[in-house]
This record gives C-alpha cells, structure tokens and sequence, in this order.
C-alpha cells in the first residue's frame, strides 16, 4: 500500500471544503456563552466551598 502525497492533500482539501464554518456573529454568540457559563460555575463552586468551609469550622469550632 503506496502513500501518496499528493491525493493526500487532495482529499484533505476535498474534506476541508465540506465543512461548515461559523459565521463571526455567531463565533462571538458562542464565545459568550461560554464566559457566561465558566463565571454561573466559578460562582457555584465559590458557594458550595463557602458553605463546606462554613460547616468544617462548625463542626471544629466546638473541639478546640
């Protein structure tokens, strides 16, 4: 079974033509939503650690 190169890049360039690219508004839509969702999770992980942290000095605090 013979490589050849060149029907390599071909196809590859056969392929790439193919695909479907976002659009900038939507590549922008997209990215967005992404930040948004990284900052709802950092805030829902900051309250859930707040609250762990709050119930171990709790449960500690009577053992000192």
């Amino acid at each position: 079974m013979a490589i050849d190169p060149t029907k390599f890049v071909r196809e590859v360039r056969s392929e790439v033509a193919k695909v479907t690219w976002p659009t900038r508004r939507e590549t922008m839509i997209t990215t967005g939503l992404v930040f948004a969702m990284v900052a709802l999770a950092a805030l829902f992980f900051l309250a859930i650690d707040q609250v762990v942290a709050l119930g171990v000095r709790a449960l500690f605090a009577g053992s000192v």
